[in-house]
């Protein structure tokens, strides 16, 4: 996870991406590789540099809702000792807000969970300076970084675990139902969760958004084919590849594709693998589910969470929600 020559990926990493990349690429059907691919160094600072462009509004929305409300959301977790945590915290950059509304209390702990180690030192770098917090970064995915914090929060603190930027939307809907489930069960009676969701938009608009002018998110795309270069020694010509942004109208979705220009193959030698592509075939490398605002108050009847309060843009329309385990 580097944007230059470093040590080699952590074995298990390695592990995971050859096992996803034979599943993804190897057979007959769709071409597909799992949208945590996209964020290495390079591309969580390219994530980064998409949240400035006048066509992806979800981050200034996102942090036009913490700035504005954020000490009504802390208050809504009463006044007990209080962790932070947030998964895919990248920089940190929309948690200041948060932070700084518990600004009040002693002392707190703020646990940024993320697979880019550069991004975590930037977080650490912004967010260690304000006065009462101590920020301990943890470079895991999120199911092993949920699985770090129960093992070091004290007994006498609620847990505040932050989800934003609609990064649920990343996850198919059979895998968000499970992923939320498995959250709710790291989580104490009385911990809230944030939920961060991108509210349904006119096609064009969300087309737009994930196809800028500019071509950051192009750029942002094709750089998963230059991670498999690096790291399983492939041979993708990124000239021989585009970046496609497609709305999927029945299923909420908007889809990502890099797509063949021409018929080619593409050896992938780590692995001894040869890619067929025919002219116009892509990889689908993201979903980015789209939603109702009254989608979160449903997860919460389903799973054991009391909705504590949603805050909405309207500029872009986006929603967070805080849930509380029941």
């Amino acid at each position: 996870m580097r944007s230059q020559p470093a040590p080699e990926a952590p074995t298990t990493l390695l592990d995971e991406l050859i096992s996803d990349v034979c599943a993804g690429l190897a057979g007959p059907g769709q071409k597909r590789l799992p949208s945590r691919y996209l964020y290495d160094d390079l591309g969580t600072a390219l994530f980064e540099a998409i949240g400035y462009l006048p066509e992806y509004g979800v981050t200034r929305a996102d942090e036009r809702i913490l700035r504005c409300n954020a000490r009504e959301i802390i208050q809504a977790m009463g006044p007990q000792p209080l962790t932070v945590a947030e998964l895919g915290s990248g920089g940190g950059r929309k948690t200041r807000w948060l932070l700084e509304a518990m600004g009040t209390r002693r002392s707190i702990s703020y646990y940024p969970i993320d697979i880019s180690k550069a991004a975590l030192e930037r977080c650490a770098l912004e967010l260690g300076r304000l006065p009462v917090v101590r920020v301990e970064p943890i470079e895991a995915d999120y199911r092993d970084g949920l699985s770090l914090i129960a093992s070091r929060r004290r007994a006498d603190e609620r847990l505040l675990l932050l989800f934003l930027g609609s990064t649920i939307g990343n996850f198919e809907p059979p895998e968000a139902r499970e992923f939320l489930r498995e959250v709710r069960g790291r989580l104490r009676p009385g911990d809230g969760f944030l939920l961060g969701t991108d509210l349904v938009k006119p096609a064009a608009t969300l087309i737009a958004a994930y196809d800028d002018a500019l071509g950051v998110t192009a750029a942002f795309d094709l750089n998963l084919l230059r991670r498999l270069n690096r790291d399983l020694d492939a041979e993708f010509d990124l000239e021989n590849f585009y970046h496609e942004a497609r709305w999927n109208a029945e299923e909420r979705r908007v889809e990502m594709h890099l797509v063949a220009r021409m018929a080619h193959v593409v050896w992938i030698h780590a692995i001894g693998l040869g890619v067929t592509f025919r002219a116009g075939e892509s990889i689908w490398t993201e979903s980015s589910y789209k939603f109702d605002s009254d989608e979160p108050e449903r997860i919460s009847k389903v799973l054991p969470f009391t909705p504590a309060g949603q805050w909405l843009d309207r500029e872009w329309p986006f929603a967070e929600s805080l849930l509380i385990a029941r």
